[in-house]
């Protein structure tokens, strides 16, 4: 089987900033509370990262890429086969996601540690 061509860095981290600051806006305009802009910002810091965890799973489980990664024609696909991943597939893939070093670590093949232990792979839609 030949595996789908490979995506740059530039790219993964551009995919990854939209969904993130994507998930920033939502949780800062309806769970941010009252107070000064810093203790606002200081409250949506958990908040954020549920609200990514959250759209980055269902997103990869259901349509193969997240926000950001539409925005940048990309998708996830089971590295195995190049279909859609697995709910499995998808909850490790974010889980190490959410950890960031996974997400920053590569191999020789482009592949960071998130898509190996998911088996996964991030391609060109």
């Amino acid at each position: 089987m030949t595996h789908p061509e490979g995506v740059t860095l530039g790219r993964r981290l551009a995919a990854i900033t939209v969904d993130w600051l994507a998930s920033y806006a939502i949780a800062f305009a309806f769970f941010a509370g009252g107070g000064s802009y810093s203790e606002r910002v200081i409250g949506t810091r958990f908040t954020t990262l549920l609200i990514f965890v959250f759209e980055y799973a269902v997103l990869i489980t259901l349509t193969g890429a997240s926000f950001g990664h539409r925005l940048l024609r990309l998708k996830v696909v089971d590295f195995d086969n190049g279909g859609l991943p697995s709910i499995r597939q998808a909850l490790i893939r974010t889980g190490l996601m959410a950890l960031v070093i996974t997400a920053i670590t590569y191999d020789e093949d482009g592949r960071g540690i998130h898509e190996r232990f998911s088996r996964t792979k991030l391609a060109r839609a």
